[in-house]
C-alpha cells in the first residue's frame, strides 16, 4: 500500500465442530506510519477480535454502547448501525467471525447481552480474551494460532449450556437466505407462536428483533451491488420500495451514501473472509 501502510491477510476456515457457529476466522497484520481510521457498516457477522500487539479505539458506534475507549480483545454483538475504529502504529490479531447463531453456544450469553454493544471479551468469557490473546501471540504461525484459538471455541461450545430454540435458528435462516426479503408476519404463522413471543425470543438469542435483523440483511445484500448495478435496479432486486428507500437504508446502516459506500469499496467480514451464502429455505422445527 502507499505512503507505508502494510496489511497482510490469512483466511482460516474452522472444522466441522464449529459449524454455523463461526463463519471463519483471520489473521490480520497491519502496519502505518500514522493514526489508520475506519468506518464499519453494520453487518451479520460478530468479530471476536483477539489483539496480540496494539489496541483498537473504537472512535464512535452509530448503534450502541461501547465508544470512547481502546480495547485490546473485544467482541461486538449485532446491531442496527456503523462503527467507527482507530488505531496507531501496529495492529496485530486474530479476528474470529461468530454467527449471530454462534455467540450463544461459543460465548455461553444470549445474543442479547452483547447486541449493540462493544464489550471486552474477558467481561463476557472470563479467560477467553487476553490471557488467550498472550498465547496466540506465542504461536509460532499462524496455522498454530488458528489451532489454538479453534481448539479453545470448540471446548467452550461443547460445554455451553445456551441453546437457541430450533424455531428461532429456523426463522433466522429463512431471513438469510431470503436476502432479507422475507414475509416476517409469514415467518411468525409458520412457528405457531403469537408475533410477541416470536420478537421476544428472537431477540434474546439473536439479539434483534426479526424485523430489525432482517434490514440488516438486505442492506448486506443490496450493498454488495453499489457501484455494479443502477440504484434503481437495486432497489427494485432487494425489495426496496424504490430508489430513496434504499438510499435511507444504505445512511441508516453505513453513515455514507450509496456513491460515497461504492466509491469507499470498505472492507467487510464477508468479503475479508471470502464466504458466498448458499443457505437454502427449509421448513421450521418446532
Amino acid at each position: 500500500m502507499d505512503d507505508g501502510h502494510r496489511v497482510s491477510l490469512v483466511r482460516h476456515r474452522p472444522g466441522p465442530g464449529l459449524a454455523g457457529l463461526v463463519a471463519g476466522m483471520v489473521g490480520l497484520s497491519e502496519s502505518a506510519p500514522g493514526a489508520v481510521m475506519r468506518r464499519q457498516p453494520a453487518g451479520t457477522l460478530l468479530p471476536l477480535v483477539l489483539t496480540f500487539d496494539g489496541a483498537l479505539e473504537v472512535v464512535d458506534l452509530a448503534d450502541g454502547a461501547g465508544a470512547g475507549r481502546s480495547y485490546r480483545s473485544f467482541v461486538a454483538g449485532l446491531s442496527g448501525g456503523h462503527a467507527t475504529t482507530r488505531f496507531a502504529g501496529t495492529m496485530d490479531c486474530l479476528q474470529v467471525y461468530l454467527t449471530p447463531l454462534g455467540v450463544r453456544r461459543v460465548l455461553g450469553v444470549p445474543g442479547a447481552e452483547v447486541a449493540r454493544r462493544v464489550v471486552a471479551v474477558d467481561d463476557v468469557v472470563p479467560g477467553l480474551g487476553d490471557d488467550l490473546a498472550d498465547r496466540v501471540a506465542s504461536a509460532a504461525s499462524w496455522e498454530q494460532r488458528f489451532t489454538l484459538v479453534e481448539a479453545a471455541l470448540t471446548r467452550h461450545a461443547a460445554r455451553s449450556a445456551g441453546v437457541v430454540p430450533p424455531w428461532v435458528a429456523w426463522m433466522w435462516r429463512q431471513i438469510r437466505a431470503s436476502g432479507g426479503q422475507a414475509r416476517i408476519a409469514d415467518l411468525v404463522d409458520q412457528t405457531g407462536w403469537s408475533h410477541r413471543h416470536v420478537a421476544t425470543v428472537f431477540a434474546e438469542n439473536v439479539g434483534l428483533t426479526p424485523k430489525r435483523a432482517a434490514g440488516v440483511v438486505r442492506f448486506e445484500h443490496a450493498s454488495a451491488d453499489l457501484g455494479v448495478l443502477p440504484l434503481a435496479e437495486i432497489a427494485a432486486r432487494h425489495g426496496y420500495a424504490d430508489q430513496s428507500h434504499l438510499t435511507h437504508d444504505v445512511v441508516r446502516y453505513s453513515g455514507e451514501t450509496p456513491s460515497a459506500l461504492a466509491a469507499a469499496r470498505r472492507p467487510t467480514p464477508s468479503t475479508a473472509l471470502g464466504l458466498v451464502d448458499r443457505e437454502e429455505p427449509a421448513r421450521p422445527r418446532p
